[in-house]
């Protein structure tokens, strides 16, 4: 059984040595074979000189480092398009996700399921609005997606290899990998666990930036606002059709209509309102489609630290070279 640890982060360099030390002290007593593969998403401290550093003590520490910040999803992928393990867990570098967790997860992996999932039953200095936030985002993203997924996951998970090789060859540049996993289906099961209190250092995630990427999420897996536009400019019409009967009405039975331009301007606002909303989500889906067909890298490759040359040269290329290179290295051990 060989596992890959991947730990995508943004400006750790204090919690890295004590994730190290935890980590690797329980992958030591599961008596597994591994590799923990660091993805440094731009980061502007010391991070990348300490992961390097651990390398120089484990050959196991491995490092991919990013030209700049492409964001926690695309940090995650590409460590699953590195990671050469029978199982991949996938973890923050803040150990919020406790690393005591990962002997849950490796038990049920080998009852047989392929996806290992962790929800949180609380965390730790995380207050009541947030909370609240997220149980709405997930409600929200089940009604509009149709999709199944369950409340408070987190992005601290353990992938089959066949699995991860599948998420591999979905390549769009919005991702949503909590999403995109439930999708590609596998037998799945949940583990629950408590969220820690950060080690060291701040949130990254601003109520900005989780409002963007649930709304990213959310037209990833639905065009739902799509069909919005449809039933409001179909609502729209019938008040139209309703509102010129009485009209006609008023005027048939007593002999005017309602005079003023009051109800004009309420009708024109509402409309126009409408109108300009229903343009800014057909324009948000144009946005998506236009950064799809640029066809640009997930991510670039600084530098790679404990891979060999192949890997590297790989990774300032098609990331969908590694899948094939790893593809004939499956097929060539069945």
């Amino acid at each position: 059984m060989r596992l890959s640890i991947v730990v995508p982060l943004l400006n750790e360099q204090d919690n890295l040595v004590p994730l190290y030390e935890q980590v690797s002290a329980v992958l030591r007593d599961l008596g597994a074979e591994y590799e923990l593969i660091f993805v440094d998403d731009g980061s502007t401290d010391e991070s990348a000189a300490r992961i390097a550093a651990l390398h120089a003590r484990d050959s196991r520490v491995k490092l991919l480092s990013f030209s700049r910040n492409f964001g926690h999803q695309a940090a995650l992928s590409a460590g699953l398009d590195h990671a050469t393990g029978d199982g991949v867990i996938s973890m923050d570098a803040d150990l919020q996700h406790p690393p005591d967790v990962i002997p849950q997860l490796v038990a049920r992996w080998r009852e047989g399921y392929d996806v290992v999932y962790t929800v949180r039953q609380s965390t730790d200095a995380v207050g009541l609005v947030l909370r609240l936030v997220s149980g709405a985002f997930y409600r929200v993203f089940r009604w509009l997606s149709r999709l199944d997924l369950p409340a408070n996951t987190a992005d601290f998970r353990l992938l089959d290899r066949k699995v991860v090789l599948a998420l591999r060859t979905l390549r769009e540049r919005t991702r949503f990998l909590r999403g995109l996993t439930r999708w590609v289906g596998y037998r799945s099961i949940g583990v629950p666990y408590r969220a820690r209190a950060r080690l060291s250092g701040t949130r990254k995630y601003t109520y900005r930036s989780m409002f963007r990427f649930a709304l990213d999420a959310t037209l990833s897996f639905s065009t739902f606002p799509l069909r919005l536009a449809v039933y409001l400019g179909a609502l729209e019409a019938l008040l139209g059709i309703l509102y010129a009967i009485f009209a006609f009405l008023s005027w048939l039975l007593v002999g005017n209509v309602v005079p003023g331009w009051t109800s004009v301007i309420i009708l024109v606002a509402i409309v126009g309102g409408i109108q300009l909303l229903l343009t800014g989500i057909i324009g948000l889906y144009i946005g998506k489609i236009y950064e799809e067909t640029k066809r640009r890298p997930l991510y670039i490759v600084r530098e790679a630290v404990g891979f060999d040359t192949s890997v590297e040269q790989t990774t300032r290329g098609d990331p969908l070279l590694t899948l094939h290179r790893d593809t004939e290295h499956d097929a060539a051990t069945l």
